[in-house]
Protein backbone atom coordinates (compact mmCIF):
# COMPACT_ATOMS: atom_id res chain seq x y z
CA UNK A 1 0.00 0.00 0.00
CA UNK A 2 1.10 3.13 -1.22
CA UNK A 3 1.61 6.21 1.23
CA UNK A 4 0.29 10.08 0.47
CA UNK A 5 2.48 12.52 2.49
CA UNK A 6 0.37 15.94 2.88
CA UNK A 7 2.43 19.14 4.79
CA UNK A 8 0.14 21.02 7.26
CA UNK A 9 2.79 23.47 7.71
CA UNK A 10 2.64 27.58 6.95
CA UNK A 11 6.10 28.83 4.84
CA UNK A 12 7.89 30.91 7.41
CA UNK A 13 9.36 33.96 5.34
CA UNK A 14 9.47 37.68 5.97
CA UNK A 15 6.30 39.78 6.21
CA UNK A 16 4.26 36.62 7.03
CA UNK A 17 1.61 36.96 9.93
CA UNK A 18 2.18 37.12 13.41
CA UNK A 19 0.42 37.82 16.63
CA UNK A 20 0.01 41.71 16.67
CA UNK A 21 1.78 42.10 20.03
CA UNK A 22 5.36 42.71 21.39
CA UNK A 23 6.22 39.83 23.05
CA UNK A 24 5.99 37.92 19.63
CA UNK A 25 8.68 39.20 16.97
CA UNK A 26 8.93 39.76 13.06
CA UNK A 27 10.58 37.28 10.77
CA UNK A 28 13.97 38.85 9.65
CA UNK A 29 15.69 36.54 7.69
CA UNK A 30 18.94 37.74 6.14
CA UNK A 31 21.47 36.49 3.80
CA UNK A 32 25.12 36.43 5.27
CA UNK A 33 26.77 34.00 2.37
CA UNK A 34 26.58 34.60 -1.11
CA UNK A 35 27.77 32.53 -4.47
CA UNK A 36 30.08 34.80 -6.25
CA UNK A 37 31.33 36.03 -3.43
CA UNK A 38 31.88 33.96 0.17
CA UNK A 39 30.72 30.80 -2.59
CA UNK A 40 27.85 29.54 -0.36
CA UNK A 41 25.09 30.43 1.09
CA UNK A 42 24.14 31.07 4.75
CA UNK A 43 21.28 32.98 6.38
CA UNK A 44 20.17 34.09 9.71
CA UNK A 45 16.88 34.06 10.92
CA UNK A 46 14.95 36.01 13.80
CA UNK A 47 12.13 34.24 14.80
CA UNK A 48 9.61 34.00 17.95
CA UNK A 49 9.31 30.37 19.33
CA UNK A 50 4.97 30.66 18.35
CA UNK A 51 6.52 31.79 14.67
CA UNK A 52 3.96 30.44 11.63
CA UNK A 53 2.73 26.23 12.54
CA UNK A 54 3.92 25.79 15.89
CA UNK A 55 3.43 23.98 19.48
CA UNK A 56 2.69 25.22 22.80
CA UNK A 57 4.65 23.57 25.19
CA UNK A 58 3.39 23.72 28.85
CA UNK A 59 5.98 26.11 29.60
CA UNK A 60 3.94 28.97 27.42
CA UNK A 61 1.30 29.39 30.07
CA UNK A 62 2.31 27.08 33.58
CA UNK A 63 5.19 28.06 35.32
CA UNK A 64 7.54 25.42 35.55
CA UNK A 65 5.58 23.72 33.31
CA UNK A 66 7.69 20.93 30.28
CA UNK A 67 9.52 22.53 27.30
CA UNK A 68 9.62 21.79 24.19
CA UNK A 69 12.53 19.75 24.86
CA UNK A 70 10.92 17.78 27.33
CA UNK A 71 8.24 16.96 25.56
CA UNK A 72 8.09 12.85 24.27
CA UNK A 73 8.08 12.48 20.93
CA UNK A 74 5.54 9.46 21.30
CA UNK A 75 2.85 12.81 22.14
CA UNK A 76 3.70 14.27 18.54
CA UNK A 77 3.61 10.81 16.43
CA UNK A 78 0.89 8.75 15.81
CA UNK A 79 -2.67 8.45 15.11
CA UNK A 80 -4.42 11.07 14.77
CA UNK A 81 -8.03 12.04 14.49
CA UNK A 82 -9.58 14.92 12.39
CA UNK A 83 -13.29 16.45 13.45
CA UNK A 84 -14.48 18.22 10.16
CA UNK A 85 -15.85 21.94 11.88
CA UNK A 86 -15.70 23.74 8.92
CA UNK A 87 -19.48 24.70 9.66
CA UNK A 88 -18.35 26.65 12.88
CA UNK A 89 -18.93 30.59 11.67
CA UNK A 90 -16.77 33.32 13.62
CA UNK A 91 -17.03 33.69 16.97
CA UNK A 92 -18.63 29.77 17.51
CA UNK A 93 -18.16 27.87 21.03
CA UNK A 94 -17.27 24.13 19.94
CA UNK A 95 -19.54 22.60 22.87
CA UNK A 96 -18.83 18.91 24.81
CA UNK A 97 -21.76 17.48 23.51
CA UNK A 98 -20.81 18.89 20.06
CA UNK A 99 -17.23 17.24 20.58
CA UNK A 100 -18.37 14.00 21.89
CA UNK A 101 -20.56 13.50 18.97
CA UNK A 102 -17.85 14.25 16.69
CA UNK A 103 -15.22 11.80 18.09
CA UNK A 104 -17.79 9.05 18.25
CA UNK A 105 -15.49 6.04 18.83
CA UNK A 106 -12.30 7.38 17.24
CA UNK A 107 -8.87 7.77 19.08
CA UNK A 108 -8.86 10.36 21.09
CA UNK A 109 -5.12 10.95 21.98
CA UNK A 110 -3.89 13.34 19.39
CA UNK A 111 -7.26 15.39 17.60
CA UNK A 112 -6.68 17.90 14.70
CA UNK A 113 -9.59 20.93 14.52
CA UNK A 114 -10.28 21.27 11.13
CA UNK A 115 -12.25 24.92 10.74
CA UNK A 116 -10.60 25.82 7.50
CA UNK A 117 -9.93 29.29 9.23
CA UNK A 118 -6.53 29.43 7.33
CA UNK A 119 -8.71 30.94 4.77
CA UNK A 120 -8.47 34.01 6.94
CA UNK A 121 -4.60 34.11 6.86
CA UNK A 122 -3.62 38.08 6.24
CA UNK A 123 -6.27 39.54 7.98
CA UNK A 124 -7.27 40.28 11.29
CA UNK A 125 -10.16 37.82 11.62
CA UNK A 126 -8.16 34.82 11.74
CA UNK A 127 -7.35 36.30 15.67
CA UNK A 128 -10.02 38.40 16.30
CA UNK A 129 -13.17 35.95 15.38
CA UNK A 130 -12.15 32.74 15.29
CA UNK A 131 -14.26 29.79 16.78
CA UNK A 132 -13.43 28.31 20.52
CA UNK A 133 -13.30 25.28 22.58
CA UNK A 134 -15.72 25.73 25.54
CA UNK A 135 -14.64 24.68 29.16
CA UNK A 136 -16.37 21.97 29.32
CA UNK A 137 -15.33 20.65 25.80
CA UNK A 138 -11.50 21.42 26.84
CA UNK A 139 -11.57 19.38 30.31
CA UNK A 140 -13.49 16.61 28.57
CA UNK A 141 -10.39 16.23 26.29
CA UNK A 142 -8.20 16.00 29.51
CA UNK A 143 -10.56 13.97 31.21
CA UNK A 144 -10.42 11.45 27.98
CA UNK A 145 -6.76 11.22 27.98
CA UNK A 146 -6.13 14.24 24.96
CA UNK A 147 -2.58 14.58 24.72
CA UNK A 148 -1.91 16.60 21.46
CA UNK A 149 -4.45 19.40 20.14
CA UNK A 150 -4.33 20.67 16.78
CA UNK A 151 -5.93 23.26 15.10
CA UNK A 152 -5.97 25.44 11.89
CA UNK A 153 -6.72 29.18 13.91
CA UNK A 154 -4.49 30.57 16.57
CA UNK A 155 -5.86 29.61 19.53
CA UNK A 156 -8.13 27.24 21.42
CA UNK A 157 -9.47 29.72 23.46
CA UNK A 158 -12.35 32.25 22.46
CA UNK A 159 -10.18 35.07 21.00
CA UNK A 160 -11.70 37.91 23.26
CA UNK A 161 -9.99 36.59 26.27
CA UNK A 162 -6.77 37.72 25.87
CA UNK A 163 -3.96 39.46 27.18
CA UNK A 164 -5.07 42.44 29.49
CA UNK A 165 -8.38 40.77 29.98
CA UNK A 166 -9.99 39.63 33.05
CA UNK A 167 -10.32 35.90 31.83
CA UNK A 168 -6.28 35.60 30.33
CA UNK A 169 -6.20 32.42 27.88
CA UNK A 170 -8.20 29.91 30.32
CA UNK A 171 -8.51 27.39 27.55
CA UNK A 172 -4.53 27.11 27.22
CA UNK A 173 -4.25 26.91 30.92
CA UNK A 174 -6.81 24.15 31.44
CA UNK A 175 -4.73 22.27 28.26
CA UNK A 176 -1.29 22.72 29.14
CA UNK A 177 -1.58 22.35 32.64
CA UNK A 178 -2.73 19.06 31.76
CA UNK A 179 0.23 18.68 29.70
CA UNK A 180 -2.00 18.45 26.33
CA UNK A 181 0.38 19.38 23.77
CA UNK A 182 -0.90 22.61 21.37
CA UNK A 183 -0.48 22.19 17.85
CA UNK A 184 -1.77 25.75 16.54
CA UNK A 185 -1.49 27.82 12.81
CA UNK A 186 -2.22 24.80 11.10
CA UNK A 187 -3.10 25.10 6.91
CA UNK A 188 -4.16 22.69 4.04
CA UNK A 189 -6.35 20.13 6.53
CA UNK A 190 -8.79 20.04 3.70
CA UNK A 191 -6.45 17.71 1.87
CA UNK A 192 -6.66 14.92 4.70
CA UNK A 193 -9.50 12.66 3.30
CA UNK A 194 -9.54 10.33 6.45
CA UNK A 195 -10.71 10.59 9.37
CA UNK A 196 -8.14 9.07 11.19
CA UNK A 197 -4.65 9.19 9.52
CA UNK A 198 -1.06 9.22 11.42
CA UNK A 199 0.32 12.52 11.76
CA UNK A 200 4.14 13.58 12.50
CA UNK A 201 5.01 16.31 13.89
CA UNK A 202 8.91 17.49 14.29
CA UNK A 203 10.05 21.03 16.65
CA UNK A 204 13.03 22.15 17.02
CA UNK A 205 14.72 20.36 20.23
CA UNK A 206 14.83 24.33 21.80
CA UNK A 207 16.62 23.81 25.12
CA UNK A 208 14.31 25.24 27.62
CA UNK A 209 11.35 26.81 25.30
CA UNK A 210 7.92 27.39 25.87
CA UNK A 211 6.88 26.79 21.76
CA UNK A 212 8.72 26.30 18.66
CA UNK A 213 8.00 25.88 15.32
CA UNK A 214 7.43 22.44 13.80
CA UNK A 215 6.65 20.70 10.29
CA UNK A 216 3.31 19.25 10.54
CA UNK A 217 2.48 16.46 8.11
CA UNK A 218 -0.22 13.86 7.80
CA UNK A 219 0.75 9.99 6.25
CA UNK A 220 -2.64 8.70 4.61
CA UNK A 221 -3.20 5.52 2.80
CA UNK A 222 -4.08 5.08 -1.07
Amino acid sequence: MSKQIIDLTMHIEEGMQTFPTLWHPFVEITQLGRHGIENRETRKIVLGTHTGTHIDAPRHFIKNGKTVDEIPLETLIGTATILDFTHCGPGYEVGVEELKSAIGNKPIQRIILRFDWDKYLGTMDYYTKSPYLSYTAATWLVEKGCALLGMDSAMPDDPRNGKGSDNDSPIHKILLSNEVILLEYLVNLKSITEPVFEIIVAPMKIKGADGSPVRAMAILNC
